[in-house]
């Protein structure tokens, strides 16, 4: 299975500013700092979690490079010997953070920050299937879809309760799914696209 790659390129450019002579000053400023993330249908808002795989690339400093996965409480260390929060972060939040730090270490950083694999968008399902677990959503997967995923539904699934169960700010949500109305191409409105952390539980 292919798995979607978020790549977030940072060019950190300083400039030397001078007079109308052309006078350098005694030191370089910071100009800019620009990122830019490219990998089919990911975006800046992708937020990292759990469990991906990044590769840090520092341009003028391999020994400060490194491939880390986000730990479970969201965090990773830099061979720098700093760890930094990237749970929840956007690629472009996760950037600053990173530059941030490496400020401390190195004059002016550059790096590139490669999501290398994306394994904490996952969904879930339960039940009377024949392959139950976790699924990565390495695409947009609706309800039918998940299901085929798993093997289909087994011999004694009451195909017609099944339910997604889904967490908002406000608390779980229950959507109900009936499975033969949707094959029959009705109610075709339940065949939701899940998102990360939905469960679908197919009931005996």
């Amino acid at each position: 299975m292919n798995v979607q790659s978020v790549v977030v390129v940072v060019c950190a450019m300083f400039v030397a500013q001078g007079n109308m002579q052309g006078t350098p000053q005694s030191a370089a400023t910071p100009a800019s700092a620009s990122a830019r993330v490219t990998a089919g249908d990911a975006s800046t808002d992708y937020i990292i979690g759990a469990d991906d795989v990044l590769v840090i690339k520092f341009w003028k400093d391999p020994d400060a490079s490194a491939e880390v996965t986000v730990r479970p409480d969201g965090k990773i260390t830099l061979p720098l010997g700093k760890e930094i929060a990237a749970a929840g972060l956007t690629p472009d939040q996760l950037l600053e953070a990173v530059l941030e730090q490496a400020r401390r270490f190195m004059e002016s950083p550059s790096a590139t920050i490669t999501v290398k694999q994306i394994n904490s968008r996952k969904v879930f399902i339960t039940g009377q299937v024949a392959k139950p677990g976790a699924y990565p959503l390495s695409a947009p997967t609706s309800v039918m879809q998940l299901i085929s995923l798993a093997g289909g539904l087994l011999e004694f699934a009451k195909s017609k309760e099944i339910v997604i169960i889904r967490t908002e700010p406000r608390g779980p949500i229950a959507y109900p799914f009936n499975y033969e109305d949707v094959a029959k191409g009705k109610h075709l409105s339940q065949n939701i696209v899940l998102r990360p952390g939905d469960n679908v539980v197919v009931p005996e």
